[in-house]
């Protein structure tokens, strides 16, 4: 009886257990086909594409993805508010890769170890977090610890963290359709931010710094804020979204280290704004046009000649980001102080460093990457600050060519009406650094910018040469940039546009005129007419028509 009923017994356990088993993958079946499903219903989503609602966005333009429409708008937003896009840098590593762009001879050159201390000053104004964070853990992971001094962080007042109950982001994501969440967590940024410095300086005691403006002081103040505070033999002055590539900072140290009197720029690779892709960019000089825009220019003649793209080349400015020996940045006057907003300042130090006893360069052994945004986070239009800052450019530094900025942005010589602010302490720090004129400037550094010796006269319509010429259209400033030119053709009723080195129509390109007088084609005699509605210019026989022009540079 004892052994049957155990044999019974542990048949009902085997049972049981196989009951158990079967149970477990019932519940096994049942989760495999919860995933399949999920699967079919992501491929469902794939194929069947989610309407497009930002087609004309310059994001979307660019960005060729399939996104949910809550996505879309999530991208939006964040595109609108940094001008680049941070949706898709949240997802990308903190510690992504970066190509190596820098020229082979640039590879494994061995620095000397006892070089200067560096502190990497970092200036942001709305800046995502991700961006952020990419650029600190690039500068700590791509620099030898023993050089980097700190991490500078220096916010210009941004809106992330304060309160947004009626911020233009919040209006603006209340049109796109923004949940409560998303709102929330851009909010949420600054302490976010703080908890990521927290956690940094906990494994490297001290390391990442913050100066937090309590109102907005314009790039220039942003970057003086930074310099104040540093303690390492040498600053550099960067943009937050960038990402530093394989030693950097080490070509740079030992250019300083050997000649404290330079200010140095590295080469930029460009990320593009939609992707977040790295473009290589080569080794170029910074200069700037006659409106103080900044713009690549050639080397001088020798640097191309030596045929070694990873020797410095000599720069008449800098483009913005900038290292220098942290002394001798504040011996030759920082940056100015009175200028605003955006613009203008990296022009300014440029000029000032080659008058006032010191040199720039550019590193092409050093490479950045910097985020090329589709729009600043100050203002969308920066032409106003931007001719006001040139303005007090021209007035301390460039002797009598600052007319030269005038005929740039179209004003008169005299009487603007643009308040450029108080310049006397920029004037004394000139006289008293002892400085060169600009025309030294002109003749040994920035040989490529043209002086414009030749203009008499401009206005609304054209400029007008001593050697007869009319331009027609935007001003060039460069030499080698060719400007165009009024022509008779010698027949019809419309003149025709010519580049004006075109040495074909020489007599037909040339054009007799006196304030108040007609205006006459040297070759064919027939002179420009005017009508006024429509307003159209021809060229007929002469007539009773009198020009003037608006603005005069010489009596002629």
């Amino acid at each position: 009886m004892c052994t049957v009923r155990w044999k019974i017994n542990t048949n009902r356990k085997m049972l049981h257990q196989v009951k158990q088993n079967f149970s477990l993958l019932s519940g096994h079946l049942h989760q495999m086909e919860a995933r399949l499903l999920a699967v079919e219903e992501r491929n469902l989503k794939v194929m069947k594409p989610s309407k497009k609602l930002f087609q004309n966005s310059n994001l979307f333009k660019r960005w060729k993805v399939d996104l949910s429409e809550e996505d879309q708008r999530k991208a939006e937003h964040l595109f609108e508010k940094y001008g680049y896009n941070a949706f898709l840098s949240d997802q990308l590593p903190l510690d992504r890769e970066l190509q190596d762009t820098r020229d082979p001879r640039c590879i494994g050159r061995e620095y000397p170890v006892n070089l200067p201390s560096i502190s990497v000053i970092l200036i942001y104004l709305d800046e995502a977090l991700s961006v952020l964070q990419r650029a600190i853990w690039s500068i700590i992971s791509r620099t030898p610890a023993h050089l980097l001094k700190e991490i500078i962080l220096v916010d210009d007042h941004s809106t992330n963290g304060r309160s947004l109950s009626n911020s233009p982001m919040r209006l603006l994501c209340s049109t796109l359709g923004c949940n409560s969440d998303f709102i929330s967590s851009t909010e949420d940024l600054k302490m976010q931010l703080n908890d990521f410095i927290t956690s940094v300086n906990e494994q490297h005691p001290g390391l990442v710094k913050m100066v937090t403006h309590p109102e907005q002081k314009g790039l220039s103040q942003a970057r003086i804020s930074g310099w104040k505070v540093a303690v390492g033999d040498v600053v550099a002055i960067l943009d937050a979204h960038i990402e530093v590539h394989v030693e950097w900072a080490e070509p740079l140290l030992e250019r300083i280290k050997a000649d404290r009197t330079l200010v140095l720029s590295p080469v930029f690779d460009k990320i593009n704004y939609y992707d977040m892709e790295v473009t290589k960019y080569f080794a170029s000089a910074n200069g700037f046009d006659w409106a103080l825009w900044c713009m690549y220019v050639l080397f001088p003649q020798d640097w191309y000649i030596r045929k070694d793209p990873s020797l410095p080349g000599k720069s008449p400015s800098v483009m913005g980001i900038l290292v220098a020996d942290r002394l001798f940045f504040g011996e030759i006057g920082a940056l100015d102080e009175g200028m605003e907003v955006y613009g203008g300042e990296n022009v300014e130090l440029g000029i000032r460093v080659w008058l006032c006893g010191g040199s720039i360069e550019v590193i092409p052994c050093s490479k950045i990457a910097h985020i090329e945004r589709a729009h600043k986070p100050y203002i969308h239009d920066l032409s106003k600050a931007m001719r006001r800052n040139s303005l007090r450019v021209a007035e301390v530094w460039m002797d009598e060519y600052k007319k030269n900025v005038h005929i740039a942005w179209g004003l008169p010589l005299q009487n603007h009406g643009i308040d450029i602010g108080d310049v006397s302490e920029r004037k004394k720090l000139r006289e008293r650094l002892k400085c060169k004129p600009f025309k030294w400037y002109l003749d040994n550094v920035y040989t490529e910018l043209n002086p414009l010796d030749d203009l008499l006269a401009y206005g609304a319509i054209f400029y007008y040469t001593a050697s007869g010429e009319i331009y027609i259209g935007p001003l060039q400033s460069l030499l080698h940039a060719r400007n165009r030119c009024l022509v008779d053709p010698g027949s019809g009723r419309f003149p025709e546009f010519s580049w004006c080195s075109d040495k074909e129509k020489p007599n037909n390109m040339y054009w007799d005129f006196k304030q108040g007088q007609a205006i006459q084609n040297r070759g064919t005699k027939r002179c420009l007419q005017i009508s006024s509605e429509p307003t159209k210019i021809f060229v007929e026989e002469c007539r009773d028509q009198h020009w003037r022009i608006q603005n005069l540079i010489k009596d002629f």
